[in-house]
Protein backbone atom coordinates (compact mmCIF):
# COMPACT_ATOMS: atom_id res chain seq x y z
CA UNK A 1 0.00 0.00 0.00
CA UNK A 2 1.54 3.18 -0.75
CA UNK A 3 1.21 7.00 0.65
CA UNK A 4 -0.91 8.14 -1.58
CA UNK A 5 -4.01 4.97 -0.69
CA UNK A 6 -3.57 4.46 2.90
CA UNK A 7 -6.17 5.55 4.70
CA UNK A 8 -4.01 7.01 8.08
CA UNK A 9 -2.13 9.24 5.66
CA UNK A 10 -5.33 10.26 3.75
CA UNK A 11 -7.23 10.55 6.87
CA UNK A 12 -10.38 9.73 4.56
CA UNK A 13 -13.83 7.97 5.09
CA UNK A 14 -11.92 4.42 5.59
CA UNK A 15 -10.24 6.26 8.95
CA UNK A 16 -13.30 7.74 10.39
CA UNK A 17 -15.77 5.62 10.20
CA UNK A 18 -13.52 3.07 12.08
CA UNK A 19 -12.19 5.35 14.42
CA UNK A 20 -11.89 8.77 15.71
CA UNK A 21 -8.85 10.93 16.56
CA UNK A 22 -7.75 11.44 20.32
CA UNK A 23 -4.98 13.88 19.65
CA UNK A 24 -1.49 13.55 18.56
CA UNK A 25 1.82 13.22 20.86
CA UNK A 26 5.10 13.56 19.35
CA UNK A 27 5.29 11.46 16.04
CA UNK A 28 2.35 10.20 16.39
CA UNK A 29 -1.85 10.42 16.21
CA UNK A 30 -3.92 8.19 18.99
CA UNK A 31 -7.34 6.99 17.80
CA UNK A 32 -10.08 5.79 20.02
CA UNK A 33 -11.92 2.26 17.96
CA UNK A 34 -15.38 3.34 17.22
CA UNK A 35 -16.20 -0.20 18.27
CA UNK A 36 -15.91 -0.13 22.24
CA UNK A 37 -16.31 -4.20 22.82
CA UNK A 38 -12.65 -3.61 24.67
CA UNK A 39 -13.37 -0.37 26.65
CA UNK A 40 -10.48 1.98 25.64
CA UNK A 41 -9.07 -0.11 22.52
CA UNK A 42 -7.08 2.73 20.82
CA UNK A 43 -4.46 2.70 17.80
CA UNK A 44 -1.41 4.53 17.95
CA UNK A 45 -0.56 5.56 14.21
CA UNK A 46 3.05 7.37 13.32
CA UNK A 47 2.92 10.44 11.85
CA UNK A 48 4.46 9.49 8.72
CA UNK A 49 4.10 6.41 6.16
CA UNK A 50 6.27 3.61 7.46
CA UNK A 51 5.35 0.15 6.55
CA UNK A 52 8.03 -2.03 8.50
CA UNK A 53 9.46 -1.25 11.63
CA UNK A 54 13.28 -1.55 10.56
CA UNK A 55 12.41 1.22 7.98
CA UNK A 56 11.14 3.94 10.89
CA UNK A 57 14.79 5.77 12.16
CA UNK A 58 15.48 4.83 15.21
CA UNK A 59 15.55 7.86 16.81
CA UNK A 60 11.81 8.49 15.61
CA UNK A 61 10.97 4.72 17.01
CA UNK A 62 12.23 5.60 20.01
CA UNK A 63 10.29 8.08 20.30
CA UNK A 64 7.24 6.51 19.08
CA UNK A 65 7.25 3.77 21.38
CA UNK A 66 7.61 5.89 24.95
CA UNK A 67 4.35 6.97 23.21
CA UNK A 68 2.82 3.93 22.65
CA UNK A 69 4.10 2.94 26.25
CA UNK A 70 2.52 6.26 27.52
CA UNK A 71 -0.81 5.49 25.78
CA UNK A 72 -0.86 2.28 27.30
CA UNK A 73 -0.08 2.75 30.82
CA UNK A 74 -2.68 5.46 30.35
CA UNK A 75 -5.50 3.24 29.18
CA UNK A 76 -4.36 0.75 32.11
CA UNK A 77 -4.98 2.70 34.23
CA UNK A 78 -8.32 3.71 33.29
CA UNK A 79 -9.86 1.01 32.44
CA UNK A 80 -8.70 -1.08 35.50
CA UNK A 81 -7.36 -3.56 32.91
CA UNK A 82 -5.31 -6.42 34.25
CA UNK A 83 -3.29 -6.97 31.00
CA UNK A 84 -2.53 -5.06 27.53
CA UNK A 85 -2.55 -6.33 24.24
CA UNK A 86 -0.65 -5.06 21.59
CA UNK A 87 -1.18 -5.85 18.29
CA UNK A 88 0.89 -4.43 14.91
CA UNK A 89 -0.33 -6.27 11.73
CA UNK A 90 0.05 -4.58 8.18
CA UNK A 91 -1.37 -7.09 5.47
CA UNK A 92 -4.17 -4.66 4.80
CA UNK A 93 -2.90 -1.08 5.87
CA UNK A 94 0.31 -1.00 5.75
CA UNK A 95 1.08 2.06 7.58
CA UNK A 96 2.84 1.09 11.09
CA UNK A 97 0.23 1.29 13.72
CA UNK A 98 0.01 -0.36 17.07
CA UNK A 99 -3.39 -1.44 18.86
CA UNK A 100 -3.45 -1.33 22.23
CA UNK A 101 -6.55 -3.29 24.06
CA UNK A 102 -6.87 -2.79 27.64
CA UNK A 103 -8.01 -6.62 28.69
CA UNK A 104 -9.33 -7.77 31.80
CA UNK A 105 -9.56 -11.40 33.32
CA UNK A 106 -13.51 -12.12 33.94
CA UNK A 107 -14.47 -10.58 30.23
CA UNK A 108 -14.77 -12.54 27.18
CA UNK A 109 -11.65 -13.32 24.88
CA UNK A 110 -9.74 -13.81 28.27
CA UNK A 111 -6.80 -15.65 27.11
CA UNK A 112 -7.03 -15.20 23.71
CA UNK A 113 -6.25 -12.79 20.85
CA UNK A 114 -8.93 -9.90 20.75
CA UNK A 115 -11.22 -9.78 17.81
CA UNK A 116 -13.11 -7.88 15.39
CA UNK A 117 -15.73 -10.84 14.59
CA UNK A 118 -18.87 -11.75 16.81
CA UNK A 119 -20.21 -8.59 18.15
CA UNK A 120 -19.74 -4.39 18.67
CA UNK A 121 -19.93 -2.42 21.43
CA UNK A 122 -21.34 1.72 20.16
CA UNK A 123 -21.51 4.02 22.83
CA UNK A 124 -23.90 6.97 21.85
CA UNK A 125 -22.20 9.82 21.00
CA UNK A 126 -22.34 11.53 24.31
CA UNK A 127 -20.54 8.51 26.06
CA UNK A 128 -18.03 8.47 22.90
CA UNK A 129 -17.32 11.97 23.42
CA UNK A 130 -16.92 11.56 27.21
CA UNK A 131 -14.61 8.19 27.22
CA UNK A 132 -12.36 10.68 24.00
CA UNK A 133 -11.89 13.42 26.85
CA UNK A 134 -11.60 11.08 29.59
CA UNK A 135 -8.57 9.53 27.27
CA UNK A 136 -7.03 12.52 26.42
CA UNK A 137 -7.00 14.46 29.76
CA UNK A 138 -5.11 11.11 30.96
CA UNK A 139 -2.48 11.69 28.70
CA UNK A 140 -1.64 15.48 29.21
Amino acid sequence: MDKENCFYCTKDLRLVSLMTKICTIECADIYLFKDQKYPGRCVVALDEHYEEIFSIPMDKLNIYMSVVSKVAKALYNLFNADKINYAVYGDLVSHFHVHIVPKKKDNFDWGSPFTDTDFKVYLDDSEFSKRIELIKNALN
